[in-house]
């Protein structure tokens, strides 16, 4: 339940200015009751201005007079008449200018912490622009000696639970690339053996005898017996001729 501005110090005023019941005052301030009755007894907020809460516009004189007339009535906080501004959901934070000169340091020190940030992450944490974030990166802003580097969470630009989250979604954007870029090496055929350049058969030496051509070297046995015969033959008709 929404509660009224200054708790304690409308809490006071409907005690000095009603009669409601403790348990009522108690649970449109959000207070406990024995709060509120010390508050009646004087001895919590002692010397305590107490604040209108009607004259604020936070609560409707219709609904004091509904909870005076019905103790288990609960009143309802109004409506407020103003305008209240849209929250932005885009685009870089709003630094104070008493911050702004502080976030160089921030930069450098998210740079050298936490590389795996993109930009547009220290962008939205810092509440600065690219421009500046490449400027301290590549030592060209024009403040670059006196950068001294210093956690943003400490500097107050930014919470310890938005640092957190924007490195948990870094870490988990790098480990999903590096699973995709593993995925198609993994996915790739394997290569096809590589053939013999020659069968088999053809790199093996004759098995049997007689495969195969003879050796250079070793002329045929009947070749030889031809020559010897015609080298005889003129010598025998010689013989043959002395004894006639």
């Amino acid at each position: 339940m929404a509660q009224p501005l200054m708790p304690k110090a409308t809490a006071v005023w409907l005690v000095e200015n009603t009669t409601l019941t403790f348990t009522q005052i108690a649970e449109f301030c959000g207070l406990h009751e024995l709060e509120v009755q010390a508050i009646a007894d004087g001895e919590v907020a002692g010397g305590m201005q107490g604040l209108d809460p009607v004259a604020n516009g936070q609560l409707a004189k219709e609904e004091i007079a509904k909870g005076q007339a019905d103790p288990n009535y609960r009143l309802e906080l109004a409506k407020p008449t103003i305008p209240l501004p849209e929250a932005r959901t885009k685009g870089a934070r709003y630094t104070p200018v008493a911050k702004r000169s502080d976030r160089p340091d921030a930069i450098a020190w998210l740079l050298k912490n936490h590389p795996e940030l993109a930009d547009a992450q220290i962008t939205k944490l810092v509440g600065t622009t690219k421009h500046t974030i490449q400027a301290v990166r590549d030592r060209s802003h024009w403040n670059t000696p006196n950068i001294r580097p210093q956690s943003p969470v400490l500097l107050g630009l930014c919470t310890n639970d938005e640092l957190e989250k924007a490195v948990h979604r870094a870490r988990e954007r790098l480990r999903k690339a590096a699973a995709e870029s593993k995925a198609p090496a993994a996915a790739a055929p394997a290569a096809a053996p590589a053939e013999s350049e020659m069968p088999a058969a053809e790199n093996e030496a004759p098995s049997a005898e007689g495969d195969g051509p003879a050796p250079a070297g070793d002329p045929p046995a009947a070749d030889d017996a031809g020559s010897r015969v015609e080298d005889e033959a003129p010598a025998v008709a010689a013989e043959e001729k002395t004894h006639s």
